[in-house]
């Protein structure tokens, strides 16, 4: 009497199944079946069948294995080839930007806005409307926010002497636009020294990209562009060669 074995449902009526009985006892069969979407196989021993990974008993047929192999390639290309295309148009996106004068990328290198902001992370400032020696408020066309208390501002930061050292984003915790704001770190115990007045103030921030400034500094670039190139260049000839 012939034993049908049910190996495969799909949920959907169809099925694969088996009809017979084995002239061996101990006999054993294993059963794949590959599709564009997969690979399923069972392992039929004493009657029973066990669905498992045909791999971890044999090697897959080398057309399969070919398939497999050019669809991983194929997707860790198309990843490269998209990192490598978004990397582009954020860089042309920041030199639009900042040539215009709507907007600045600026990365941040200290711990001192922590942990709104963080070192590598890259804050997008717009500027402000400024003063003239007579305290008359003009409107410029790329002037896009008036700086107020709880803002973080990127102002130029100078010794008692006046000269520049360097650029501060800070948060604005007092004071006004013509006498001077004061401003301090999250992270920092003490305001600032220096009350920046409007000449000084080079942008307020509109919003923070996390992380990125940690790979578009040039020593960073230098050997990240390469990478990717090369990345691109390594699958591409292992796909041609599958």
């Amino acid at each position: 009497m012939n034993v049908r074995r049910t190996i495969f449902e799909d949920g959907t009526g169809d099925e694969i199944w088996l009809e017979g009985n084995s002239s061996h006892a101990d006999s054993n069969i294993l059963v794949t079946v590959t599709s564009p979407i997969g690979e399923r196989s069972a392992y039929i021993s004493g009657g029973s069948v066990t669905q498992l990974q045909a791999g971890l008993l044999v090697d897959p047929a080398p057309e399969v294995r070919s398939e497999q192999s050019a669809r991983k390639f194929s997707g860790a290309k198309r990843a490269v080839t998209i990192s490598g295309y978004v990397l582009a148009v954020l860089l042309m996106s920041f030199s639009a930007l900042s040539f215009s004068g709507v907007a600045k990328a600026r990365i941040v290198l200290t711990g001192s806005m922590k942990p709104a902001i963080n070192p590598g992370d890259i804050i997008i400032t717009t500027p402000i409307s400024h003063i003239n020696p007579g305290d008359i408020i003009i409107t410029t066309p790329i002037s896009h926010k008036s700086p107020k208390v709880g803002d973080v501002i990127a102002y130029q930061a100078r010794r008692f002497s006046g000269q520049a050292i360097g650029v501060f984003s800070h948060r604005i915790i007092g004071g006004d636009l013509q006498s001077g704001f004061v401003v301090k770190g999250d992270a920092n115990k003490t305001p600032d020294n220096q009350k920046p007045v409007a000449k000084d103030i080079l942008g307020v921030v509109l919003f923070t990209i996390p992380f990125l400034g940690n790979i578009l500094t040039p020593k960073a670039l230098f050997l990240l562009v390469p990478c990717i190139f090369g990345l691109w260049l390594i699958l591409d000839a292992m796909k041609n060669v599958e």
